[in-house]
């Protein structure tokens, strides 16, 4: 089961700098035709509104590299070896910066192609603008991994049901919402899952939400696999 341990793009300068493998070719077509790519640790750009990160952040970490076509259309090559601990979040970033009360709504749409093999986990990341509090989704797993926390029973919210774990990793308290089957694609009604965790339960208060991250949590991928979002959008009102 993995651990997770620091948030992965807001505590990623606290990470130690990785001794990386030598650059490797991106992936075949999607890549070949990308308008940015990156195979450094840290690579990043920003695309119609989407931040996207490579982020390679975990120790133990091998090679990877990502691509896009646009901040709604992107993809990575990893290549991480089979030991356990997450290695990387490349994910695509929106800013909301809204408080929960004044959110009049939260949605995304998300349709990725992911690989049968490895161990890792297909998730929305959601902050606090004070990075106190965050917030996953998991909508797909593989593989060895677990989230963090103790179990706090089912809930059908959003679209979905979920298994919620409640943990905090030393540096912010981690709220997970593990999706009862598997998804390549769909909707997510994110409101009333922070409404619910505010509300229903007092997690939280009336929080900021700062950036909804989309991503892939990948703690193995040897011999280098694929992950494409064919199409994310992230809408607020």
């Amino acid at each position: 089961m993995a651990t997770r341990t620091l948030g992965r793009v807001a505590k990623a300068l606290l990470a130690p700098a990785l001794a990386l493998g030598a650059t490797v070719g991106l992936a075949a077509s999607p890549a070949s035709a990308a308008v940015w790519n990156s195979c450094d640790q840290w690579g990043n750009t920003t695309l119609n509104g989407y931040t996207l990160y490579n982020n390679i952040w975990g120790s133990g970490a091998g090679s990877q590299c990502v691509w896009a076509n646009s901040g709604t259309n992107w993809g990575v090559w990893a290549n991480h070896p089979n030991t356990g601990g997450i290695k990387s979040y490349p994910n695509a970033k929106k800013v909301i910066n809204k408080p929960i009360t004044s959110l009049t709504s939260l949605t995304s749409s998300y349709n990725v192609t992911v690989p049968a093999s490895g161990a890792y986990n297909t998730s929305y990341d959601i902050w606090d603008t004070g990075y106190d509090h965050e917030v996953m989704l998991w909508v797909n797993k593989t593989g060895a991994v677990g989230p963090l926390g103790t179990s706090q029973g089912t809930v059908t919210l959003g679209g979905a049901t979920w298994t919620v774990y409640k943990g905090n990793n030393g540096s912010n308290d981690v709220f997970s919402f593990i999706r009862s089957s598997n998804s390549s694609s769909g909707t997510v009604n994110i409101l009333p899952i922070l409404k619910w965790i505010k509300d229903t339960k007092g997690w939280f208060g009336n929080v900021t939400i700062g950036d909804v991250q989309f991503g892939y949590e990948i703690t193995s991928s040897s011999g280098g696999l694929d992950f494409t979002t064919n199409n994310l959008t992230v809408s607020s009102g």
